[in-house]
């Protein structure tokens, strides 16, 4: 019943076009008669500056409730606001204080040293991963490496931990992209294009820190010069081989290794992989039409050893008969001319056409070579006469 008698009264301000703020044209209360539509006394004076209901979106500028009436303006909104925010206060305001300790002291302190014992744990205990070691640094000088496992050092900046992994496998690339072109001499004063691979890992933490500058650059320096010092014994043929490339990677692994431990680098070398070995892009086609001549020479040369080794074959198996017929000739000389000299004229007389018969009572002449081939021709085939109906 409270809120339909509320309802009512400000529908009957809104018709006599009254706002239930207040008139701040005229310092007014809220009804001209002093009462609202249910007789009761709605606050307002004889023309008080403070009369009605205060516009709630305006924050009071003092204590006191009782100030004059007025819209909102954008000042208001900025009025309490910081350069950090909205001024508030409460627990998360300008003016929050921890609450003091059980004796009246301040917590400050005892948060200030958990911090310092954390920071001073946190830089003393390292756990060192089966894969990895580390060097510790005493004021700046090297002390001791430390092996995997929990271990403690001096806190920091006292004693400083750096971890490496000194088991993983590491890759150089050279060149460093495709695009770039690495030019080496062969040993037969030609140009090859060559890209590689070099796998490396740490074998002594102390050295690979403190002995070089720029490990990595000295890997990548050590690589080429191993590189064009294995390609310079090689011919430009080997380099495109199989067993050329097998043989020029590990030498260059070896040459690389020797390197590396003359400077004591600490650096073992894994091995080394030719991913290309093509001619310069200049002279791709002339070397190309080379490639095709040399093979073309080695087919010739192939074909020319195979009809040598028949040739020689033959003539070894022809020897071989020789030489048994010889040995039969030995035995028995007058029957072994005898039959050579039958084979031979068989072989010689064997594609003619006349036959000579030297024994007396035969006709001198046969012509055999017509009977053959009056043999080879097929016989005739009888046919039946033909009778006519009247016989």
């Amino acid at each position: 019943m409270t809120d339909m008698d509320g309802f009512r009264r400000r529908l009957g301000l809104a018709m006599a076009g009254k706002s239930p703020w207040g008139n701040s044209q005229n310092g007014s209360g809220s009804g001209g008669d002093g009462s609202d539509g249910s007789g009761n006394d709605s606050g307002s004076g004889s023309g008080g500056k403070g009369s009605g209901p205060r516009n709630p979106w305006v924050p009071p500028t003092g204590g006191s409730s009782e100030e004059p009436r007025r819209s909102a303006k954008i000042e208001d909104i900025f009025k309490n606001r910081g350069p950090e925010g909205p001024r508030r206060g409460g627990p998360g305001g300008p003016n929050f204080r921890l609450p003091p300790r059980p004796g009246g002291k301040s917590w400050f302190p005892v948060i200030l040293g958990a911090l310092v014992i954390l920071f001073l744990l946190m830089t003393s205990t390292h756990l060192i991963q089966p894969r990895e070691q580390a060097v510790v640094k005493t004021l700046g000088n090297y002390t001791r490496t430390m092996e995997p496992g929990l271990n403690f050092s001096l806190p920091y900046p006292i004693e400083v931990v750096e971890v490496e992994d000194v088991q993983g496998v590491r890759a150089v690339q050279i060149p460093g992209s495709d695009s770039q072109v690495k030019l080496i001499l062969t040993g037969d004063q030609n140009l090859v294009d060559l890209s590689y691979i070099v796998r490396w890992n740490i074998k002594d933490l102390e050295d690979f820190k403190f002995r070089l500058v720029e490990p990595v650059e000295t890997v990548n320096e050590a690589a080429e010069a191993a590189m064009r010092a294995a390609v310079a014994e090689k011919e430009l043929d080997q380099t495109f081989s199989g067993q050329g490339r097998a043989e020029i990677e590990q030498d260059v692994r070896e040459r690389m290794q020797q390197t590396l431990d003359t400077y004591q680098a600490g650096i073992q070398v894994l091995g080394v992989e030719i991913e290309k070995a093509d001619p310069p892009a200049e002279v791709v086609d002339a070397f190309r039409d080379v490639q095709v001549a040399e093979q073309n020479a080695d087919a010739a040369r192939n074909q020319a050893r195979g009809y040598a080794q028949q040739v020689l074959a033959q003539a070894e198996g022809e020897a071989e008969a020789f030489d048994r017929v010889y040995e039969e000739y030995r035995l028995a000389p007058q029957v072994t001319r005898q039959r050579l000299y039958y084979e031979t004229m068989e072989r010689v007389l064997r594609d003619t056409d006349k036959t000579i018969v030297e024994t007396d009572n035969v006709t001198p002449y046969l012509p055999l070579p017509e009977i053959r081939r009056r043999a080879q021709q097929p016989a005739p085939q009888a046919t039946a006469p033909e009778t006519t109906g009247g016989q």
